[in-house]
């Protein structure tokens, strides 16, 4: 069950202006109060995410009434004594400024948008993600536990087999990555360059000046090369190892990571949290890196084919995802309108059990790669089959034993805690 959660960041689109005198209180649960203007907050979030029609009958009554809910979760939360430590609590704060970030392009614009500084967005938001987590932790202590069984499922399929439809075709894809790399002499070029741009910053230029003009980094070179404050662990080692070694102020040397090159000024540090800049100047490959690349797994292709090799093995040892080279490539199943355009261009030319020749591989603005692609297995569209699609049937099934324990639990709390509709 998907357990619908507030959206913790309303109390920084508030209007606290003089309009607040036509605010009032729409709903009373326990010690907490749901104000209008909140719950309008929510409704046009529901309207933007869900392309939901405004005109839909009883919205505003909907939506209230997810959010009573919310609170009574909450006011259970704090009879049972649920606790989140204050270490949890700021990993979600960070976490959820990190998202603000990438949404908006940079501290800056965060800050600009909501007209306050990131630490001051931290303290407006700390008190409601603290409620969100107790909230979260007593769904979880519930319902995370309930499973349904063989003869849940069974039931379930009993009832529901006339309305599931048709389950989409899916497929079950493997593949092999390689990171085209440059020749050495190239790779020189551009670390001559980082070097060269090291030099002027020694001469005195201005260093976001610099970022902006010549930093590849596409998050922070707009921004002066601004990467905000962070805590150890985020960064790659190479970076993080730089950077924690410098004083305030202080710019390292050129610094190689697995993106590129860096050169890295740390601005402030408070214990395990440093807040740096940088400029960064990515290692492209040339025509012959991308020649190689492409040889390589042709190579590899060709000897699965000939039977030297099962595709997972030569995953295991060849594959440059991370992600996927221990577990033999495997990427997983998808039904077929999941696949991105790059995939499905793919697998929608292969047969069960053959595998792709290279295709290129886009990773992001400037960065890519090349792979072969395994098609393990092809399920077609069918009609919803107990055995066949066992798996898929027990997590709705299990969804639904969820839901309607939700619902008992949800009686219980609206009849032991006070609330009250004010709309």
């Amino acid at each position: 069950m998907k357990f619908k959660i507030l959206a913790f960041i309303l109390i920084l689109m508030l209007n606290v202006s003089a309009q607040e005198v036509l605010d009032k209180i729409v709903a009373v649960v326990d010690d907490e109060i749901i104000m209008k203007s909140e719950l309008d907050f929510q409704i046009q979030l529901l309207i933007s995410q869900r392309k939901i029609n405004p005109n839909t009958p009883n919205l505003p009554e909907k939506v209230l009434n997810t959010m009573v809910e919310e609170k009574l979760i909450y006011a259970q939360a704090k009879l049972d004594s649920i606790s989140i430590s204050e270490d949890e609590i700021d990993k979600r704060v960070d976490y959820q400024i990190e998202l603000f970030k990438q949404q908006y392009g940079g501290t800056e614009k965060v800050e600009e948008i909501y007209g306050m500084s990131i630490e001051k967005i931290k303290r407006q938001i700390r008190d409601d993600i603290a409620k969100n987590a107790m909230v979260q932790r007593l769904q979880e202590k519930n319902f995370s536990s309930i499973e349904a069984g063989r003869h849940d499922v069974e039931e379930f399929f009993d009832k529901f087999k006339d309305s599931l439809g048709v389950i989409p075709e899916k497929v079950q894809i493997s593949h092999i990555f390689r990171n085209p790399k440059a020749s050495d002499k190239l790779k020189k070029q551009f670390y001559d360059f980082a070097a060269s741009l090291l030099d002027s910053l020694k001469a005195g230029k201005d260093f976001a000046e610099l970022a902006r003009k010549y930093s590849e980094d596409p998050g922070s070179a707009s921004h002066g090369g601004d990467l905000g404050w962070v805590k150890k662990g985020v960064f790659y080692p190479e970076f993080e190892a730089a950077a924690f070694a410098l004083s305030e102020g202080e710019i390292s040397p050129v610094v190689e990571s697995p993106v590129g090159f860096h050169i890295i000024q740390l601005l402030e540090k408070r214990g395990e949290a440093i807040h740096t800049r940088h400029i960064l100047i990515k290692v492209k490959s040339d025509e012959q890196a991308d020649l190689n690349a492409i040889e390589f797994l042709s190579e590899l292709r060709d000897s699965i084919i000939k039977g030297y090799g099962t595709f997972s093995d030569y995953a295991k040892k060849y594959s440059e995802d991370a992600q996927t080279k221990s577990f033999g490539g495997e990427i997983g199943t998808f039904y077929i309108n999941q696949l991105d355009k790059n995939l499905l261009d793919i697998v929608s030319k292969l047969k069960e059990g053959e595998i792709s020749f290279p295709k290129r591989l886009e990773l992001g603005p400037g960065s890519y790669g090349y792979h072969i692609v395994y098609l393990e297995k092809r399920t077609f569209q069918h009609k919803a089959d107990l055995e066949q699609d066992y798996d898929q049937l027990k997590n709705l099934a299990t969804e639904f034993k969820r839901q309607k324990k939700y619902e008992e639990w949800m009686k219980t709390l609206r009849k032991n805690i006070y609330w009250e509709i004010r709309l």
